[in-house]
C-alpha cells in the first residue's frame, strides 16, 4: 500500500523520482509499472494491477449514459503507462499540464494508489483537508473508520 508524503523535484523532461517506500510496492508485485492520469487538480498513480481492475469495471459502463462517458472521456482516456526506470518515471507533459505541475510537487500516498501534486496547490488542498477532517470524522466514524 501506498502511504506518507512527500516533497520532491521534477526535472526539465518530466522526470520524478518514485520513493523507495512506493517502489518496494511495484517490486513486491512484480510490476514497476505506474498507471498515471488525470484526477481534478492532481495526479493519480496507481500499481498496474490495481488499474486493470478500474479498466475492467469501466468496460462494463453503458455506452450511453452521459456519466459513464464523461468518466472514460476524462479518467480513462488520461491514463499513461509510466515504467520506473532507474527510480524515476517520466510524466508526459500534457498530464503535467492538466494539473499545474511545476518543479515543486508532493506524492500522496492513499493505500492503492498515490496523488501527485504541484506543491502549491497541495499546500491549499492540505489546508481545507485539515479544516475539514473534524468535521468529517463523524461520518467516518459511522462507516466504521
Amino acid at each position: 500500500m501506498f502511504r506518507g508524503r512527500s516533497r520532491h523535484t521534477l526535472d526539465s523532461k518530466g522526470r520524478l523520482a518514485v520513493p523507495a517506500r512506493f517502489r518496494e510496492v511495484l517490486e513486491r508485485d512484480g510490476d514497476n509499472t505506474l498507471v498515471v492520469t488525470n484526477h481534478d487538480a492532481c495526479l493519480w498513480a496507481f500499481a498496474r494491477d490495481v488499474w486493470r481492475g478500474i479498466e475492467e469495471k469501466a468496460a462494463d459502463l453503458p455506452h450511453f449514459n452521459r456519466a459513464a462517458h464523461t468518466y472514460l472521456r476524462y479518467f480513462i482516456s488520461g491514463a499513461v503507462e509510466c515504467p520506473v526506470k532507474q527510480g524515476r518515471i517520466t510524466l508526459p507533459p500534457d498530464l503535467r499540464e492538466i494539473a499545474g505541475l511545476q518543479k515543486d510537487v508532493v506524492l500522496v500516498g492513499e493505500l492503492k494508489r498515490f496523488e501527485i501534486w504541484d506543491r502549491d496547490r497541495w499546500e491549499e488542498e492540505f489546508k481545507r483537508v485539515r479544516e475539514r477532517f473534524p468535521e468529517d470524522s463523524e461520518t467516518l466514524s459511522e462507516l466504521g473508520i
